[in-house]
């Protein structure tokens, strides 16, 4: 989905990062075999710290936020000092090389806020934050009355933590934090500051953004376009997660190659969410899904990328041949045959939507698809259905003139077959009773109105009313194509266009 809606990409990468840092040192350190990091010289003298039983936290070291534990200056100063050693493992773990002293600096945690909360406020994605939730609103991804800005303030408070930031290429730590429950985390960070030495992490990240708002009439091209970002922060964090799993694992001698199974605990704890991070458990699938992809499905790509072609591949290599699609990260074969889908058709959106003005457009990607499977019909059904997708796009819009009219949407996708183009419609059609109130079939001739039925496959044309408008939900083939909220006219004239048909119901 677009730029401006897609919440993953409502900020900077390491914003991502400072979320779910805590949590993910939370978890892996409760699940790795040893429960400690690798010991430097400086660390080997140091009590060897207790972890917690697998499935649970370990204990963390601070207290509430409001009664905050304070390391020491001796735990600070040892702090400080294992930023060098832990950079050294993790240019070893990676072999990318280090170039310069990273910078380092000791925040407390309403710094950390403040300095997140001004970089939402300050990033341009970030702004329009308001006209994405009402986009994911519309798709049924987000409940109607869910207030997405509270809701990342609040995570932010429970989720925070150590940080690496580009722009003064300085490693954040934390004071309220101790520093053997710190340094897995710093793994991580100190990886981005290996990136970001060799590749100019900010850079080689805004290379793929393509600022749709700007372009009056996009092509396909440039909608493709809109995934980039993505595919290269699953990169990054792919990257910063096997040198973590690494760090953590270097005490047994083995490493994330050779314990796939503490990374598969670790990515399954991350979905799930601690007893100690609520706002995190109880938020809509969509939300965590894609707050946790570039750390779970990068984990798993940068992992293949090190069975096929080693270090130099994985590391080095992808950042100069990057992804191109979430399908890539999540099916790395697809990235390493060099897989290329075909362009989608497109409407002419100037006419054809002569009567409404643009509020919204952008890709839908495997990723979007797969969460809108998982929203609609269950974890199962899109881990069967989504490696089929082939390709999607949406365009939203209101009436010229009226602000207050529902969002209408318009929403294509292509599939591997008409087969599976049938079963995401019938999964899109059943799961219009629990986005709307009212949801009722038009029938032709004299077949009575009916509410809606369980279905395995959807093909033709079908239309339903519902008190925002018409949604009209047609199969020509391998695509699928839908409208919400849409006059006939309108919708008539896109079908004809990107299906030759005249609109007309089918059964």
């Amino acid at each position: 989905m677009a730029e401006s809606k897609k919440l993953y990409r409502t900020s900077h990468p390491w914003f991502l990062t400072v979320c779910l840092s805590l949590l993910l040192a939370t978890f892996l350190w409760a699940q790795a075999p040893a429960g400690q990091p690798a010991q430097t010289e400086n660390q080997a003298q140091q009590p060897a710290p207790q972890s917690a039983p697998p499935g649970k936290p370990a204990e963390r070291t601070a207290g509430t936020p409001d009664h905050e534990q304070k390391i020491s200056p001796k735990e600070a100063d040892e702090l400080f000092r294992s930023v060098d050693e832990i950079l050294q493992f993790a240019s070893k773990d990676t072999s990318l090389p280090i170039k310069h002293e990273v910078q380092r600096r000791l925040t407390s945690r309403d710094e950390v806020v403040a300095y997140l909360e001004k970089t939402m406020a300050e990033d341009k994605d970030a702004q329009r934050l308001r006209r994405s939730e009402m986009v994911l609103k519309t798709f049924g991804l987000l409940p109607r009355d869910f207030d997405l800005q509270t809701f990342l303030v609040t995570l932010l408070r429970e989720q925070v933590a150590g940080y690496y930031d580009p722009k003064t290429k300085t490693v954040n730590l934390l004071d309220w934090l101790g520093a053997e429950q710190q340094r897995p985390v710093l793994a991580h960070e100190l990886t981005h500051a290996l990136q970001d030495q060799s590749f100019e992490l900010e850079k080689w990240m805004k290379a793929g953004d393509t600022d749709l708002d700007e372009i009056k009439q996009p092509t396909a091209a440039d909608i493709d376009k809109d995934e980039i970002s993505e595919a290269r922060q699953a990169v990054v964090e792919g990257q910063a997660m096997v040198v973590l799993v690494d760090y953590m694992l270097a005490p047994t001698g083995q490493s994330l190659l050779a314990s796939p199974q503490v990374a598969e605990a670790l990515k399954q704890g991350m979905l799930v969410g601690t007893s100690d991070s609520p706002e995190f458990q109880n938020a809509p699938i969509f939300l965590r899904e894609a707050l946790t992809f570039p750390y779970r499905y990068g984990l798993d790509f940068i992992a293949e990328l090190l069975r096929s072609g080693g270090k130099e591949k994985a590391f080095a290599g992808v950042f100069s041949n990057p992804p191109q699609s979430t399908r890539q990260i999540m099916e790395p074969k697809t990235y390493l045959s060099g897989e290329r889908l075909p362009e989608m058709p497109l409407p002419d959106f100037k006419q054809d939507f002569r009567n409404y003005e643009r509020f919204d457009i952008g890709s839908v990607g495997e990723l979007d698809t797969a969460m809108l499977i998982d929203q609609y019909a269950g974890a199962e059904a899109s881990h069967n259905l989504y490696p089929h997708w082939r390709g999607g796009y949406y365009y939203a819009a209101r009436p010229k003139g009226d602000s207050s009219a529902p969002l209408a949407l318009l929403y294509v996708s292509r599939w591997s077959d008409q087969e599976h183009a049938a079963k995401f419609a019938a999964i899109y059609a059943e799961a219009l009773a629990k986005r709307y109130k009212h949801v009722h079939e038009v029938r032709e001739g004299d077949k009575p109105a009916g509410d809606m039925q369980a279905l395995d496959s959807l093909g033709g044309t079908h239309s339903w009313l519902t008190e925002d408008g018409p949604v009209v939900v047609a199969v020509d083939g391998a695509s699928m194509l839908v409208t919400e909220s849409f006059d006939q006219p309108t919708t008539e004239r896109v079908e004809r266009e990107l299906f030759g048909t005249t609109g007309t119901t089918k059964h």
